[in-house]
């Protein structure tokens, strides 16, 4: 049998009317969570607003950062430009020809010192005033954020205000170090000695150069006419490594011509053969056979060590003469044959009327110019030149040997400029005058290379000191940001989305949210540009100059990116001043000093800054809190209070706001446009001033500090309207 359900159900659990309630029910609840969803969307659009403000507020802490960077980067840049220029001028000091240029550079150096110890101070103080008014710019940017939202299709009318953590700043204390002043006081006072020193060496060096020069001409300059390189060819057939030819100075050395004779004397007594077969010519090369053996001898005595900083040499003496050989062992040495002359002479005498005849014997010794000498006979014993004058011997008939007879063979080539000796000589004289001339230049330079080295090494100090030394800020919400932010404009309940399913009716109230933001590094470069495009900027108001001014400003150009880009810039900056300095000298002090300041540089070792962006980002507003006190303080009181009892009077929070009013308000009187921190004067009172200004952000010029009160104020009546109905999250 078929049962009937009556008008909600038949016999199948289905009728027309069951359906028709069933969709209503459905389109009612759907229309009820779509106008809730609209109440809700309506009345959380308030913590958008909120956050927002709370990243405006914090970015106005975020951009100091950048400004004390910034000043951090020119107090910086202006220590090290001071140390580089200082250090130009000790290495100008070392070469007389830029004297004068080291004066005008130390002058700069301590004036740059001196103006960046007056910026730094100066700085301090404006940073100081700027982050007391970081309160009353948070609080004012906050507010046109809030004020910018006004006015959409649900009738908002925004009313915002931020309070940073912490609410007050430390006080800049800035230190920038005495070495820098103590090294331009003390390259001031040393300046006169280290200069008069570089001047007495470099007029030794240049003597020394001069005698250097003229040897070289004497050993093989003068080619093709008369000097030891010609007179080696054409009178001992030398040629190659034997006797090198030398096209310039620079290349030469004395040990040239020493290893010159070396080779020529041992070539001419290996060579040595009479011009003839007569008696005289044989007697005459005998004693250039000996002559060239004493030469070899006496050449394997001499030397010459030469290092950059040292000279010594020995060039034997050849005889020049008669006189000159008595003094060597060609006079004492017992080389010469001696042999005996017999002659009978018979005598006849009457004695008691008989003749008699008696036979004498006479001896008599004769010293002979070698051993094959015709007249030599049998050759008895040796003998010296010596003995020959110290008489008691005949003349050989033959080979006519005399004392002078070998003062003449030394004579032959000395005296004259077609001998080799004669230039030989020069040079040996020239030799000894170079030693002489490189030892009066070596003490003056020793105490140049002292005085400038201990210079130096305290310029790396100072430098040092000024990497340590730095303006390091903690300003008001370096932890973060607090933003309140109130809607108080009247959005109508069911406006927007009126249904026959839903009856809505009456308004939404004021609604406000709590919003908490904080800074971040982000680790890119996008702080270094900033950085680097202001300090670029202010570099192009330096102007053009030239001389000391115009190495002031090179220095500087380089120096004012050392904060993020390090070693690099400081190296740089010496290169390019280095490269403007003429620092060739006789002496070498130049380009030591040179190599020695860029050594100095290298030992700073200036590691770039870690500058990354500072970007303000959203964050619990409870832990932002956290990390205050006073008002931060009582705000996290407030909220933990609330989380545990949400129905709680919520009068604290006025006297957060209260705390927040006065911090804004006191903060800030007569604040123009901009606000001035310091002026570079890198040139001195005479040079160019270049402003460092920062100017005040648009909204707090907008809003004028009775504003900003009337703001407090009326979020603080809102408050008071909502105690006890509304719990603000």
């Amino acid at each position: 049998m078929r049962s009937h359900g009556g008008i909600f159900r038949d016999e199948n659990g289905f009728t027309t009317t069951s359906m028709v309630l069933s969709l209503l029910i459905t389109l009612s609840l759907l229309f009820t969570a779509a106008q809730v969803y609209r109440i809700q969307s309506a009345s959380a659009e308030v913590q958008d607003v909120a956050d927002a403000a709370a990243l405006s507020a914090e970015n106005q802490v975020a951009e100091y950062m950048i400004v004390a960077r910034f000043c951090d980067a020119i107090v910086l840049s202006l220590t090290l430009t001071g140390l580089v220029v200082t250090g130009l001028g000790c290495v100008a000091l070392c070469v007389p020809i830029t004297a004068e240029l080291a004066g005008a550079l130390i002058k700069a150096g301590k004036e740059i010192i001196s103006m960046r110890n007056a910026f730094s101070e100066r700085a301090a103080k404006a940073l100081g005033k700027l982050q007391e008014a970081l309160p009353y710019f948070a609080a004012a940017c906050a507010a046109s954020v809030a004020a910018a939202n006004n006015g959409d299709s649900s009738g908002a009318v925004y009313l915002g205000a931020a309070i940073l953590v912490p609410s007050e700043g430390k006080p800049l204390e800035p230190d920038v170090g005495k070495k820098a002043e103590e090294l331009v006081e003390d390259v001031e006072e040393n300046a006169d000695e280290i200069r008069e020193n570089a001047e007495k060496a470099e007029e030794a060096a240049e003597e020394a150069n001069r005698c250097k020069e003229r040897a070289f001409m004497r050993d093989c300059g003068d080619n093709p006419s008369y000097c030891m390189y010609e007179r080696a060819a054409h009178l001992a057939g030398m040629s190659g490594s034997a006797n090198p030819l030398y096209e310039s100075v620079d290349a030469w050395s004395f040990s040239v011509a020493l290893e010159r004779a070396r080779n020529y004397y041992w070539e001419r007594l290996c060579s040595e053969s009479p011009d003839s077969g007569s008696v005289h010519d044989q007697a005459r090369s005998a004693l250039r056979e000996r002559f060239y053996g004493y030469a070899v001898d006496l050449m394997g005595e001499a030397y010459v060590h030469e290092t950059e900083d040292s000279f010594e040499a020995y060039f034997p003496h050849l005889p020049a003469n008669t006189s000159e050989m008595r003094s060597t062992s060609l006079y004492t040495e017992q080389a010469y044959p001696i042999s005996i002359d017999v002659k009978e002479t018979q005598v006849q005498t009457e004695l008691e009327g008989e003749v008699v005849t008696e036979t004498y014997t006479e001896e008599s010794y004769v010293m002979h110019a070698w051993s094959g000498c015709p007249g030599a006979g049998s050759i008895a014993s040796y003998g010296s030149i010596r003995m020959l004058e110290g008489g008691g011997f005949k003349t050989c008939p033959y080979c006519e040997f005399h004392a002078s007879s070998m003062g003449k063979v030394a004579a032959a080539s000395t005296s004259i400029e077609n001998g080799f000796e004669y230039h030989y000589q020069a040079v040996a004289d020239e030799a000894q005058a170079y030693e002489k001339a490189r030892r009066e230049a070596q003490k003056p330079k020793d105490e140049v290379e002292k005085s400038v080295g201990d210079l130096l090494q305290e310029l790396v100090d100072a430098a040092k000191e000024t990497v340590d030394k730095r303006i390091e800020p903690e300003p008001p919400g370096r932890f973060g940001s607090i933003a309140f932010v109130v809607n108080s404009g009247t959005t109508s309940a069911a406006g927007g989305f009126t249904s026959g399913f839903v009856h809505a009716s009456g308004s939404l109230g004021p609604r406000a949210a709590v919003a908490g933001a904080t800074v971040l590094d982000e680790g890119s470069d996008e702080e270094r540009t900033v950085i680097n495009s202001a300090l670029d900027n202010l570099k192009e108001g330096g102007g053009i100059a030239v001389g000391a001014a115009g190495m002031v400003l090179d220095a500087w150009s380089w120096l004012i990116v050392a904060y993020s880009n390090g070693q690099s810039s400081i190296t740089g900056a010496v290169e390019e001043g280095l490269n403007g300095l003429p620092l060739i000298g006789a002496s070498g002090l130049g380009t030591w000093a040179a190599d020695k300041l860029s050594s100095a540089i290298e030992a700073i070792g200036l590691q770039p800054a870690e500058v990354g962006a500072l970007k303000p980002v959203l964050v619990n507003s409870g832990h932002v809190a956290a990390k205050g006190d006073g008002q931060a303080g009582g705000f996290l009181a407030v909220k933990q209070r609330i989380v545990a009892h949400p129905a709680m009077s919520t009068d604290l929070f006025g006297s957060v706001l209260t705390e927040a009013e006065r911090l804004a308000v006191d903060a800030i009187q007569d604040t123009g446009d901009s606000i001035d921190i310091a002026s570079i004067e890198l040139l001195g009172e005479g040079g160019p001033s270049i402003p460092v200004t920062i100017p005040i952000p648009e909204p707090v010029k907008a809003y004028g500090i009775a504003a900003v009160q009337g703001l407090f104020g009326r979020i603080r009546s809102y408050y008071v309207e909502t105690t006890g109905v509304s719990v603000w999250e």
